[in-house]
Parts: structure tokens; C-alpha cells; sequence
């Protein structure tokens, strides 16, 4: 009677090799849980994430074992056929496995970096892949991690060999395929693979209705979130929703001649051109509320807090974005990126613009970066952009290279300070630095930094991750003090208009100086410096107002006085302003749009439409449950006319 029902070897095979990977994706689920479980997040209400996660899983291990259950149901492909049969799926079960827990490890990697799952947008560092991994290397104990993802492999094949082991001694002779009993198991695997019992089969965005970010992400699978965020790396744009938005964009941009297509085209004239010369600092990862000026206590940028005060600084401006290949394409284009998964830089479709650089027509125009220009694709950004540009990268300096972002800011500021001081003529420089990042390492050469200590708990609580990353911040306030110093004693300097922008914010414990929504929503994020500083030219002014990464290039055209046309989002912040003080924000990974104004933060989930607003200031929004009903309808509608006129930008904004 037992041997009537005994399952054919190969599907008891799988049943336990079924136990085994779950409990192997179930130990990643918690080890997330451990690593990353926000200091907000209550444990007992985070089930539904490891029941939705469980879904998930099963999902994957039904598609990895499916194989291997329905070939190895036939006699002749059955492991417990022959040895041959066995080593080939020994085999097969072993790259599996190798392949899972690599993406385990680079998921939990990228999620200790930017606080996502891996994703589809990993697939950009994979085209720079040598000075990925050297970074990587450079970064990381890459020695002892590949050594425990072998041992884990090891212990797994051990245990995978056992199991099939068991099986094979204990199954009966010519008991291999019995369609009546294997049937419902594969009828059983592939309901799991579509993932629930009804008409609508388990997609990705299921874990976003889960209503918080690390809820979703904790539900989620790197393999589910990899494979379903790759179809979001194509660019799409809708010229029916951009036109439908367009007359309350003309307006937000203070378009008064409206037509019937879209023209987004501005021409700012001046009689007051003051042929100033333009040094535009890029400054990698100069997240807001690690640096002194707002007032966190580590007192991290003294000398950039001392600048700040003898220009235009505005406190409150955002990127559209994390990451320095975005940050540096809206800063070039005036258009946030808002392609999901690929970086616009890396896309022919997306990579010819209009730049407001190009009307300092009488300009030499320079791109300076430590390391290697190809890496993003920073030299085709700029060199397809910007016409006549001089780029200089880790090839043209004397200076040696440092590390795996070439050589160090301190000698990249040297080194554009000797180009620009034997200039004759007019010129608009770009310097894009790279030290504050990993590997976080400061220079051997440069003995007069002195590295400071602080304890764990005083560097988590002002938001730093460690005392490398620490010194690595104070080690750019001493770069930039280096460079204003050797520029202070040269000709051009009192002619010259300086602007420092972050490329971005870095993610982090930011309550120490600024309110929830910096932390919780991840303003932190996206939150940057930005100073025009012009010795004897302009007025000293801390600036409150919410401004946005994209009013740079406007604003110091403004400036400068110079003729200038504009066919994008950004805005002059020395001129009016007729919609308002905002900044738009997307965050790529888990889909949400949103912008921040002086007094609330407004996020839309893109895939989900559903949407939140909350205060940036600390205190409650002073609305009635009506009115407040009534701005997110408005915000929604700006918000999405603002996303939809951006995703046509991207690829209708040529020269």
C-alpha cells in the first residue's frame, strides 16, 4: 500500500530540495532584517512582509527546481539513472546556487550603500565594470567575502549531495516516471511560480502596497526586484500626457506665450554682460546635513561654512536624485532624470542636449575630473554637449594617480588651477571631484590633514557610518580651502564666479539637525549645498528658499549677464520665480516622484498612485482634512505634469 503511493525518486528529490532553499532564502530574509531594520520599524508588525516574502521565494525556487522535476520525471534524465545524469544536475543545482547567492551578496551590498534592494539600475556600474570592481576591491574585505560565499556553496552542494544520497537508497528500482504522481507536484510548482490562487498573478509592485519602503523591500527577492526592474531601463515618454500638462508647466516656468505644441523655448536677454569667468565645483556625495553649515556638531566643512557666508548660499536645495551620473546630467541639461532603471548619460536617445553652457559663446569651456572621463560615460555627456570643450582626466595631470578615482581632489584642484591661471580669454570651467566616496582614503602626501576621532555612537548619531567616511567629508572642506587659496592668488580670481553644488545627498540619521522627513522620506538623500561665491560681486545671502539642483546653470547665466536660451525645467533663483519655491524628487528604485516646497514634502508612488504629503519644518501641516484633501489633488497633478514634461525632455531636448 505505502510503495502504491511512494512518490517517483527525482520528486521526493525535489520536495526536499525545496526545504532547503527555502530555509536558505528565508535566513537571507532575516539576516536583511537584522542588518537594516530602521530604528521606526516595529518587529511584530513586519509579518506581512515575511509572508509576502514567502511568496516570493517560493516563486524562484519553483523556477530554479522546475527543471529539474519535470525533466528528471522521464527515466532516461533522471538523476538516480545513471552517474552521468547525477553529475549533470549536481551540477546544475551548484550554479544555481552559486548564481542565488551572488545576488544575495550584491543585494545586500548595494542595499548597505543606498538602501535598496538590487535592482535593474545595478546594470550601470556593470558597463564600467573595471573601475567598478576596483572600487569594489578598494572598498571592500573582498577576500574573506568571496571565501564565506565558497564556503556557504560548499556546505549547500554537501548538503544537496546528502539529500540525494537519502533518496537513492532508499527508492525503489524502475520507479521513475509516474504521470499520476507527479502531475499534481508540477501543477503544485507552477501555482506557486504565478504566486496566488486567483485570476491576477503576484507581480512586483504587490510589496509597495505593503504602504512603507522597507516593508516592501524586506518582502521583496533581489531576483524578484533584479528581473522585473528591467524593463524600466528603456526611455519612454507619453507626447499626449506631456501636452496635456503643458499649459500648467508653462505657467510653473512663467511661459506666458503659450502654443498649441510643445515650446518650452525662453530667450533671457541682458544689457549688463560682465564677462566673468565661471568655476562650477561638482562635489561628490556633499550631503547637506553631514557638513557645518547646518549645524551638525562634528563641524565637518569649517572652511566651507566661512565661504558660505560671503556669498549667495541657498540651505535647501535638492538634486532630483541620488547618484553622481544623474546629478550631473540634470546639473548639464536642466532636466531631472527620470529614466528608472538606466542612467540618461548611458542612453543615445537621451544623451543630446540643449546646455545653457554652449551661449558663453566667446568662452573656453573645461571639464576637469581625477579619474578616468569614461567612466558613466562623463566624457560623451560632455564632449556631445558642450561645444569645444577641453577635457582633462587621469591622463593629462603630472600629479600622481591616487586611487581608483585617479588622483586626489587636492592635486585635481591643483591641477585646473595651473590650466585656468594661464588662460587668456573668458572661460567656463567644470571641476568634478571624487574623494568623498569610497574607498574613502586620504592621500599619503597630504601630512598637514590631520584626522580627527570621534566615537560610534557620536559619528551614527550626526550621521556618519564610520570615522573613514568621517575624515573623508573634512578631507573635501581641506581640498576645497586648498584650491580657493592658490585661486585667491591669481589674476583671474576676483573675476570669477565660483559655484559649489553636491552632486548629491548621502542617506543616513539625519534627526541631529533637521525634522523627520529628511530621515524618514530620505530627503538626506538628495539634500545639497549650493553656493555662488563672487569676490566683490555679490552681496552675501543665506537663502531659505526650496531650490532644486536644475537652477544652476539658469542662475549663473543670471549672473554672469549673459544671453542665454532655456528650453528646460530649470529656473533663474536670482530672478522671480512664478511657481513657487519647489524642487522635484524621484526616487528611482522604489518608484516614488514628489516634490518638497519650503512647508511640506509631496510623494506619489508611481506604480501604486497612491501618495502622501508630509511637513518639513517639524511641525503639523495647518490644514483641515478638506483642505488638505484638495492640495494633494493639485500637488498630484503638478507632480505628475512635472514627471510626464520630463520624461519628454529627456529625449526633445537637442541642440
Amino acid at each position: 500500500m505505502g510503495k502504491r503511493f511512494l512518490l517517483p525518486p527525482t520528486a521526493r528529490w525535489v520536495i526536499q530540495l525545496f526545504w532547503i532553499y527555502l530555509g536558505v532564502f528565508t535566513l537571507f530574509r532575516i539576516a536583511t532584517l537584522i542588518a537594516f531594520k530602521p530604528t521606526n520599524e516595529v518587529l511584530s508588525e513586519l509579518w506581512p512582509s515575511f509572508l509576502l516574502g514567502l511568496r516570493y521565494d517560493i516563486r524562484w525556487i519553483c523556477i530554479v527546481l522546475s527543471p529539474l522535476l519535470i525533466l528528471g520525471s522521464f527515466t532516461a534524465l533522471s538523476p538516480f539513472y545513471s552517474k552521468k545524469n547525477k553529475k549533470w544536475w549536481l551540477a546544475y543545482l551548484t550554479i544555481i546556487t552559486l548564481f542565488i547567492l551572488i545576488f544575495y551578496g550584491a543585494d545586500f551590498g548595494h542595499f548597505g550603500y543606498i538602501s535598496t534592494r538590487l535592482n535593474a539600475s545595478a546594470l550601470n556600474f556593470v558597463e564600467d565594470f573595471r573601475t567598478s570592481v576596483v572600487m569594489i576591491w578598494e572598498s571592500y574585505p573582498v577576500f574573506w567575502i568571496l571565501l564565506g560565499l565558497g564556503l556557504v556553496v560548499w556546505l549547500i552542494s554537501k548538503l544537496v549531495r546528502h539529500t540525494h544520497a537519502v533518496v537513492e537508497k532508499s527508492h525503489h528500482q524502475n520507479f521513475y516516471f509516474r504521470s499520476g504522481r507527479v502531475v499534481w507536484l508540477i501543477l503544485l510548482m507552477f501555482v506557486g511560480i504565478y504566486g496566488r490562487p486567483s485570476a491576477k498573478p503576484l507581480v512586483w509592485k504587490d510589496a509597495f502596497l505593503l504602504g512603507d519602503n522597507f516593508k516592501a523591500y524586506l518582502a521583496l527577492n533581489p531576483l524578484q526586484n533584479f528581473f522585473t526592474t528591467l524593463k524600466f531601463r528603456n526611455p519612454s515618454f507619453n507626447t499626449s500626457n506631456a501636452r496635456q500638462y503643458y499649459p500648467s508647466m508653462a505657467k510653473f516656468l512663467g511661459i506666458t506665450k503659450q502654443e498649441e505644441y510643445l515650446d518650452f523655448k525662453r530667450t533671457i536677454t541682458t544689457a549688463n554682460e560682465k564677462k566673468m569667468n565661471v568655476v562650477l565645483v561638482v562635489c561628490e556625495s556633499f550631503s547637506m546635513y553631514k557638513s557645518s553649515m547646518s549645524g551638525n556638531v562634528l563641524n565637518t566643512t569649517p572652511y566651507f561654512n566661512q565661504l558660505s557666508k560671503q556669498g549667495v548660499f541657498f540651505e535647501k536645495c535638492f538634486s532630483p536624485h541620488f547618484g553622481t551620473a544623474r546629478g550631473v546630467f540634470a546639473l548639464m541639461t536642466g532636466i531631472p532624470d527620470v529614466q528608472l532603471s538606466k542612467f540618461s548619460i548611458r542612453n543615445p536617445e537621451a544623451l543630446s542636449h540643449h546646455t545653457i553652457i554652449n551661449d558663453f559663446t566667446d568662452y573656453d569651456k573645461y571639464y576637469f575630473i581625477g579619474g578616468n572621463s569614461e567612466f558613466n560615460n562623463f566624457r560623451g555627456l560632455v564632449q556631445q554637449n558642450v561645444n569645444n570643450v577641453k577635457i582633462y582626466d587621469e591622463n593629462s595631470y603630472q600629479s600622481p594617480r591616487f586611487n581608483v578615482w585617479g588622483i586626489s581632489d587636492k592635486n585635481l584642484f591643483k591641477e585646473a588651477n595651473n590650466v585656468l591661471k594661464q588662460n587668456n580669454k573668458p572661460f567656463f570651467a567644470i571641476i568634478q571631484t571624487a574623494d568623498n566616496h569610497r574607498p574613502f582614503e586620504i592621500p599619503q602626501e597630504d601630512k598637514d590633514f590631520e584626522k580627527q576621532y570621534a566615537d560610534e555612537e557620536t559619528l551614527k548619531a550626526n550621521g556618519f557610518e564610520s570615522l573613514d567616511e568621517y575624515n573623508a567629508f573634512r578631507y573635501a572642506d581641506y581640498c576645497i580651502r586648498h584650491f580657493m587659496n592658490d585661486a585667491g592668488k591669481e589674476a583671474y580670481f576676483n573675476n570669477t564666479l565660483f559655484v559649489f553644488v553636491g552632486d548629491h545627498g548621502v542617506k543616513g540619521d539625519a534627526h541631529a539637525v533637521y525634522p523627520n522627513a529628511w530621515t524618514e522620506q530620505r530627503l538626506s538623500d538628495e539634500h545639497v549645498p549650493l553656493l555662488f561665491y563672487a569676490p566683490g560681486k555679490l552681496q552675501p545671502q543665506r537663502r531659505k528658499e526650496v531650490v532644486s539642483q536644475i537652477d544652476v546653470l539658469p542662475t549663473i547665466a543670471g549672473i554672469a549677464g549673459k544671453q542665454y536660451t532655456n528650453q528646460t525645467l530649470g529656473r533663474d533663483l536670482l530672478s522671480s520665480k512664478p511657481g513657487g519655491d519647489c524642487a522635484f524628487i524621484i526616487h528611482h528604485d522604489e518608484g516614488n516622484i514628489g516634490v518638497v516646497t519650503n512647508e511640506f514634502y509631496y510623494i506619489r508612488n508611481i506604480q501604486l498612485q497612491n501618495d502622501t504629503i508630509v511637513s518639513v519644518t517639524g511641525n503639523p501641516l495647518p490644514y483641515t482634512m478638506a483642505q488638505l484633501k484638495n492640495l494633494r489633488s493639485r500637488m498630484s497633478a503638478f507632480t505628475t505634469g512635472y514627471y510626464e514634461t520630463a520624461k519628454w525632455m529627456l529625449c526633445n531636448n537637442k541642440p
